[in-house]
């Protein structure tokens, strides 16, 4: 046996001559990149530059900002008007689902509205179901 024995699972790169040579730290993988981009010297994330034409980040100072308390115990009127309506008949459901189409409201209390809406669609289907009596 002259040759070495070679492995199955290895493969053997041979260079042709009219094709340049590999520089010595290439290396196969999944990652390796272009050949002809520079390697990149930062890894990670991008850090944050100022805006263009500020010498440094503005800092705030003084007191912080605290937003007011949620009227309703500090549940807001979105959910104040859903846990109500399971006691009058619905009604406040409606009211809620009016207010989140058709008013202005606290960003805040989006969640009770949409609750509202929500129980005043299913209220309606289940009334409509009972009424027809399918």
């Amino acid at each position: 046996m002259s040759e070495p024995e070679k492995d199955s699972n290895q493969h053997q790169y041979q260079h042709h001559p009219d094709q340049p040579p590999l520089p010595p730290h290439h290396q196969y993988g999944t990652f390796e990149g272009v050949h002809n981009h520079p390697p990149q010297s930062v890894i990670g994330f991008p850090q944050p530059v100022p805006p263009p034409g500020a010498p440094g980040y503005a800092v705030a100072e003084g007191r912080p900002v605290r937003q007011h308390r949620l009227p309703c115990c500090g549940i807001g009127i979105g959910w104040f008007l859903f846990i109500v309506g399971f006691f009058f008949a619905a009604i406040p459901w409606y009211i809620g689902a009016f207010i989140l189409l058709c008013a202005q409201y606290d960003d805040r209390e989006k969640s009770g509205y949409v609750a509202c809406l929500i129980a005043a669609i299913i209220g309606t289907i289940a009334v409509i179901f009972g009424v027809t009596s399918w």
